[in-house]
């Protein structure tokens, strides 16, 4: 891993740790949504990674199959966004809205990099298995 990750890794984690024991200690109520921003970040770096793995194989592929696929990326992606902005953004206490996305923000950044990790374990691990037998 090099310097570059360790260092955001530990930033996002101590905006993590910071953020969601501040919210548990002093009992806020903005500590539910915390939690659920975490995941949701946690879901949106495994996106993140899925989808810059689909786009890096569509180098070789026919422009019908990448414009159905970005057709349906977009069919997907674009209601979701809308979704996730008007009812559950809008709809939050405002006081709710920068901790909830400065959590949101450091859990993709975190995930990302731990989803890499895992990943490039797994694969190493695979390659050296396939080769051995």
């Amino acid at each position: 891993m090099s310097k570059k990750a360790k260092v955001m890794m530990s930033i996002a984690t101590a905006i993590i740790i910071v953020m969601m024991s501040k919210a548990f200690i002093l009992d806020e109520a903005v500590k539910g949504y915390l939690v659920i921003f975490f995941f949701v970040g946690a879901g949106l770096a495994a996106l993140r990674l899925f989808i810059n793995g689909m786009i890096r194989k569509m180098k070789e592929k026919h422009i019908g199959v990448k414009v159905v696929f970005f057709a349906a990326l977009l069919s997907v992606g674009i209601p979701f966004q809308s979704w996730f902005r008007t009812d559950v953004l809008f709809a939050m206490s405002k006081a709710f809205i920068f901790p909830s996305i400065t959590v949101m923000v450091a859990s993709v950044v975190l995930m990302t990099i731990v989803y890499g990790i895992i990943y490039q374990r797994v694969n190493v691990s695979y390659l050296q298995e396939e080769h051995a037998g």
